[in-house]
């Protein structure tokens, strides 16, 4: 882009780095909400909320949008419903690739994991080791 608009050039750097920063917000906004299902709402009782408030402030998500996340995961008027997922699956040389993914979708999860193996050549083994309801 040539030089004679400067707000433009600004605005196509920020407007990437505004996407990038949205899409970390949300997958941590969704890390919140299973560690406040899984232990409760207060950080001094749940270890894992307060790793994940960890990883939100190293992120430079604002304290407001953490607190909430948190209350809105804690409120009866939630329907999300969150499962953490694992798969396995073979890659190069027979070594053997864990995959683990947060999803509402179990169907739509798996043809996307399974997907991004086909694509690469490798195979996906239908074996969920882990299932963790939330």
């Amino acid at each position: 882009m040539s030089g004679h608009s400067k707000w433009h050039n600004i605005q196509a750097k920020k407007g990437k780095a505004d996407a990038a920063r949205g899409k970390i917000f949300t997958k941590l906004g969704r890390e919140l909400l299973i560690a406040v299902k899984q232990g409760g709402p207060d950080p001094a009782g749940n270890s894992k909320l307060k790793d994940v408030i960890a990883k939100c402030k190293a992120a430079n998500m604002p304290n407001d949008t953490i607190n909430n996340a948190i209350k809105r995961a804690a409120g009866a008027g939630n329907n999300e419903n969150y499962e953490e997922i694992t798969y396995e699956g073979y890659g190069p040389n027979g070594v053997a690739i864990i995959v683990n993914a947060t999803t509402d979708n179990r169907n739509r999860t798996a043809a996307d994991v399974r997907h991004v193996f086909d694509k690469a050549g490798r195979k996906l083994r239908y074996n969920w080791l882990c299932i963790i309801y939330v």
